[in-house]
Parts: C-alpha cells; structure tokens; sequence
C-alpha cells in the first residue's frame, strides 16, 4: 500500500534520475592505454624513480636457450606466461640532489610503439631530458642505447655526458670487420654507432674501467657475458644499496630457477650464465636491491633462495616513502 510518504520519495528519485546529464549511461570509449609509468623510490638520501620505455611481445620459449622448447613452454605456462610473453624494458633516473644521472636509455623508436615511452614518462615524472646531467649504460644493446638519439641523428639528452664501461665501448665502436660482417653483430654494431656517435662528435662521451666509478659516488660491478663490457651500476647511500643490473636476467621467472638458461640475445652463452649465478648468489647472500632491465615494472626487487635456486621477490607498491 502505497503511502503520500512513499509517493514522495519515489516521486524525488524520478527527478533526480531525471536531472542527470543523458552523457552517464552513454557508452565509453576503450582506451588501451596505462598510466604513466614511472615510479619513485628512496634510498638513503637518494631519490630513484623507475621509469618505463614500455613493454614488448617477445616468443621467450624460442629465446631461451639450454632447454628444450618443449621443456621451456611448459615451464612458462606453468607460471601463467604466455608463448609470447609481455617484456618490460626499464631505466632509472637518480636524483642526487645536485645531479641527475639516468641509467639505460630505452629502445627510441627504433623498436615498435609499444616501446619508445621513457622521454614521455620522464616528462610525466617531473623532469625533461634536456635537465639529465650524465646517463650511464648497463650496456650498448638498442633496448638500453636506441633512446639516446632521434631517427635524424640529434642527441636526446643535449647536456649529458655519456659513460660507457671501456670494454663496452671497444666492443662495438672499434669492431672488427669480421664483427661488422657478421650477420647477426654486424646491423647491431651499425645501430650501436647510430646511438653513441653523436656524443662522441660532440664532446659528450666518456668511458670507465671494469668495476670502476663512471661517476663520484657511483660504482659500476663488471657482469660481462650477455656482452663484453656488460656491468652493473652500483647505488649506495646511508647503509642502503641497489644494484641496477642490466641484463643479469631476463624475466621472473625461469631464469631465477634455472641459472644456467641463458637468452639467444647473450654475446657469450656459458659466461653469461656463470655471470649471472654469480649476480644471484651475491645477491641473495647480500640481501641489497636489484633493478632489472627486464623485469616486469618498476622491476626493483629482492633475491631470495628457494628449494628451487632462487626466487624473485618485487618490491611492495608504496605510494609515499
């Protein structure tokens, strides 16, 4: 039984539904796209913000190497990964206060739209590229140097100087012509110059020695392997450290169990292997934070042992430190 109280009130809803714009239960757009991917972080009195050049697609059971691709594929899906897995490719800006040093530049756009985001994720951070005082390479590969210049040949980040470990460097800058005729070094090595040259032209370009400091305050640990010069950049600051390993693994999963799966990508196969059970075990025994390149964003994390090796722990989201 309808009462005047009830009449009134249903009366009000109809005029409130009413009163609403007709644009609420219209139809929304799919966007496809995330938020800006950057992520902060303190270490001591250092800021660290991790930021995304994107993900890409890659047929990781084919790319592996030392297994069966059988063997590999069923690993991956056993861990929800799917044949053509989502990889991250990560740097990291540190802000010193009185500099701004970013470590690995991302692929440009030499690499497909789903990469070549960092310059914009920088902005999105707070910063601009022309305010980055040094960037310093894990290593040469497009996917950490093909950001450090336009597709015509100008410097990204104007005022930086650029450093790269000497062995590094000797590598891919002052190549062989059998390299360069190699079918598969050779095209890398022509992108390699593509990237650093105009630093080099421009008086921008400088060079560190195996485990040492492309910069005050900042060690660099040699990992040589998935390339000759390939090295870990090394941040310490009251009592708290990160190592900003490069391409020590590639993934979050496989590679933590099995060490000695290597990537097709890897310059030196069985080095790169014995670098990287190296790498975790230091890390594990050492508990300190890593930043991979590779790993899903923002990719900082912890090392643990596990009954199956090792076990790759992600940092917790925090949204202040």
């Amino acid at each position: 039984m309808q009462t005047r109280r009830s009449i009134l009130k249903s009366t009000a809803s109809l005029g409130l539904l009413a009163a609403l714009p007709s644009a609420a239960f219209a139809k929304a757009p799919l966007t496809g796209t995330q938020a800006p991917g950057f992520y902060r972080m303190r270490l001591g009195d250092l800021e660290i913000t991790a930021l995304s050049d994107g993900t890409v697609a890659l047929p990781m059971a084919q790319i592996y190497q030392g297994l069966s691709a059988a063997d590999i594929g069923a690993y991956l899906k056993g861990h929800f990964i799917n044949e053509k897995s989502e990889v991250s490719v990560n740097a990291y800006l540190v802000n010193t206060e009185e500099r701004l040093v970013l470590i690995d530049a991302g692929t440009g756009d030499i690499m497909g739209p789903s990469l070549g985001k960092l310059v914009a994720n920088i902005e999105a951070a707070g910063y601009r590229a022309d305010q980055i005082d040094d960037v310093i390479l894990t290593h040469v590969h497009a996917d950490h140097s093909g950001g450090l210049t336009t597709a015509d040949g100008a410097r990204i980040y104007e005022n930086a100087v650029l450093h790269v470990n000497a062995t590094e460097a000797a590598f891919w800058l002052e190549a062989s012509p059998e390299a360069v005729a190699d079918t598969t070094l050779g095209p890398q090595i022509v992108q390699a110059h593509a990237n650093i040259d105009p630093y080099i032209a421009a008086d921008r370009f400088s060079t560190f020695d195996n485990d040492a400091s492309p910069l005050p305050g900042i060690g660099s640990v040699h990992r040589p392997g998935h390339t000759p010069g390939h090295s870990a950049i090394v941040l310490k600051s009251d009592g708290e450290k990160l190592v900003i390993w490069g391409d020590i693994a590639h993934g979050d999963a496989l590679q933590f169990d099995q060490p000695e799966v290597t990537v097709s990508f890897d310059v030196d196969q069985p080095r790169a292997a014995a670098t990287r059970a190296l790498a975790f075990a230091e890390a594990a025994d050492q508990a300190y934070l890593v930043a991979g390149a590779h790993h899903a964003f923002p990719g900082i994390g912890h090392i643990r042992r596990d009954d199956t090796n090792y076990d790759w722990v992600p940092l917790s989201y925090r949204a202040n430190y």
